[in-house]
């Protein structure tokens, strides 16, 4: 198996359809079908000096056949057979090995083993609920021992030998859909070329081990998810370097519209006389270690994490960053920051003039009317919140902000919010009755709420509720006789299942879950888990109870922590 192939990646239910496929064929010529032969897809091979053979095309189907023989390796043995042999150009010292005697505990090693691993569980859970004399069966006619004849055999395409077998191989896979453009990058980048056939060789070794570190890098979701704001695939993810590399030089014209348009750009540079695989390698490299250092930086990951997250290109990120200082960086990036969150250039430092920007906004923001700007503030108010501390090592997890639902949601419920179904109005004061009996007060309001919850839904009128709710806002100090609270300073983000499940809870019951989900490890992000704590409230009298003043106290921290985030450090930028 050559370098330049992408490594195992058949999924269980290919591997399942094979068997499936393979054993209809057997159950068809025992009824009598007159098929001669089950055949595989054509495998292409070139012949190499030691009489072994270079695939070009089959790599997948040729493993899992050889998974399925290592599976019954005791019986391949008892019947007199051997197993045909594999080897791997790049990886050999860890894949040879491990197919030999497949150990599903080592899975998590890397993504080869991983991958391996699932289609051999996949065979296993295959013949689980079959007779054991499948096995022999199925065996033989892999082995063509079948005494019928009817046996599974493959197209073998020989590549003449001044053929190359990179181009044929390109070739055979563009159009496939399982190939992804930075699969066929990997075979140009792995090729052999120069006259120097011991540094070609060292040359690709380093390239294939890079490759796999910057993959597993990738793969983490805290540097993923920091870098993007949707899923990557499951597989490979590195295409995002190669997608950002050709996009920074500039996207080929003819390949804008192309699918394949990364990898034809790739193809074109390292088909010129002064190409150089080495060189453009390193392109990959160096955008990779900028992005590393903006996530390993505790500044720059969330300045640059929030921008990204509202939308901003990372090649324009990129493009503020070249020739300055990390500091001059950093104040760009507060500029960028300012007119995407407040709607306005910064053209001063000074404080009065920033703080009376911010307040501006703040007070123009209405819920439902402007809710993605309000969600983006809060957002920021987070990260600044973080930043304050410059000792502090806690950072913003964009991976459960991201792979979560998140929306904003009102601290203290709004008249607009008053349950009208049945249904509702039973979970609003199951959520009431739960925190008063967890509290261990208002014994006579308690028996009046069980004695609604026994109810039909006939008897339930608006009548007997709304007495009945009108007494329970009382007693958490939430009337809703005056209007409607939809500013910024009575909202944070709450995610979706708190969001549907307690929207129109009271202040105190919102409390209680989102304090139980902090306790449990679940992801709250920090000024939503300070604001039920009242971290903000100038006088915390009573935790039970969203107050104006608590409101207040609330916004006043949003704008100071904004206005000391925007004045930080804007010295010395030019």
């Amino acid at each position: 198996m050559p370098a330049y192939q992408r490594g195992y990646r058949w999924a269980p239910l290919q591997v399942t359809q094979l068997l499936d496929d393979v054993w209809e064929f057997i159950q068809a010529s025992e009824g009598g079908h007159r098929q001669a032969f089950y055949c595989l897809q054509p495998i292409v091979i070139k012949a190499r000096a030691g009489g072994d053979y270079e695939v070009v095309d089959g790599q997948q189907r040729l493993t899992t056949i050889y998974i399925l023989l290592t599976y019954l390796k005791d019986m391949v043995a008892i019947l007199g057979k051997t197993r045909f042999k594999i080897s791997f150009e790049t990886r050999g010292e860890a894949n040879e090995p491990f197919l030999e005697a497949i150990d599903l505990s080592r899975a998590e090693e890397n993504v080869d083993f991983f991958h391996i691993c699932q289609a051999y569980q996949a065979i296993e859970n295959w013949f689980a609920d079959r007779d054991p004399m499948h096995k022999l069966k199925l065996l033989q006619h892999f082995l063509n021992d079948d005494e019928t004849g009817r046996n599974v055999k493959v197209i073998w395409f020989k590549l003449a030998e001044n053929d190359n077998p990179v181009d044929a191989f390109t070739r055979l896979n563009v159009g496939k859909i399982p190939l992804t453009n930075d699969e066929l990058i990997r075979a140009l980048f792995l090729r052999r070329s120069g006259s120097d056939e011991s540094e070609a060789q060292n040359l690709q070794i380093r390239i294939a081990y890079e490759w796999d570190h910057l993959e597993k890098s990738l793969q983490s979701d805290a540097f993923w998810y920091f870098l993007n704001n949707q899923p990557g695939t499951a597989q490979n993810r590195i295409g995002f370097l190669f997608d950002l590399v050709v996009r920074a030089d500039g996207l080929p014209k003819e390949a804008e519209h192309d699918a394949y348009g990364i990898f034809y750009s790739f193809s074109q540079k390292l088909k010129t006389l002064e190409a150089s695989t080495e060189h453009e390698w390193r392109k990959i490299k160096q955008a990779f270690l900028m992005l590393e250092e903006w996530f390993e930086d505790r500044v720059l990951f969330h300045m640059v994490g929030y921008l990204i997250n509202e939308g901003m290109d990372i090649i324009a990120i990129r493009k503020l960053s070249v020739n300055c200082t990390k500091s001059s960086f950093e104040d760009k990036l507060r500029r960028e920051i300012f007119t995407r969150a407040i709607g306005k250039v910064l053209k001063t430092m000074d404080k009065q003039s920033v703080q009376e920007d911010v307040e501006e906004r703040l007070e123009s923001l209405n819920y439902g009317s402007h809710s993605a700007k309000i969600k983006s503030i809060l957002l920021l108010f987070n990260l600044a919140t973080l930043l304050q501390n410059r000792c502090s090592n806690l950072r913003f997890q964009f991976d459960s902000f991201k792979s979560e639902s998140w929306d904003i949601e009102h601290v203290r419920s709004v008249t607009s919010d008053k349950p009208e179904r049945h249904p509702e109005r039973v979970n609003w004061l199951k959520h009431c009755l739960g925190y008063l009996e967890l509290q261990g007060t208002e014994e006579s309001l308690r028996d009046e709420i069980n004695a609604f919850l026994v109810l039909t839904q006939v008897e339930a009128t608006h009548e007997v509720f709304d007495p009945l709710y009108d007494k329970v806002l009382a007693y958490f100090r939430e009337s809703v006789d005056k209007e409607s609270d939809h500013s910024i300073a009575n909202l944070a983000l709450l995610d979706e299942h708190t969001n549907r499940s307690y929207k129109n809870s009271v202040f105190a019951v919102k409390r209680q879950r989102l304090l139980n989900l902090d306790q449990a490890g679940t992801f709250i992000p920090l000024c939503t888990r300070n604001v039920f704590l009242k971290c903000y409230s100038p006088l915390v009298d009573n935790v039970m109870f969203w107050s104006a003043a608590d409101r207040d106290g609330y916004q006043e921290a949003i704008t100071q922590t904004l206005v000391n985030f925007f004045v930080g450090s804007m010295e010395g930028i030019e």
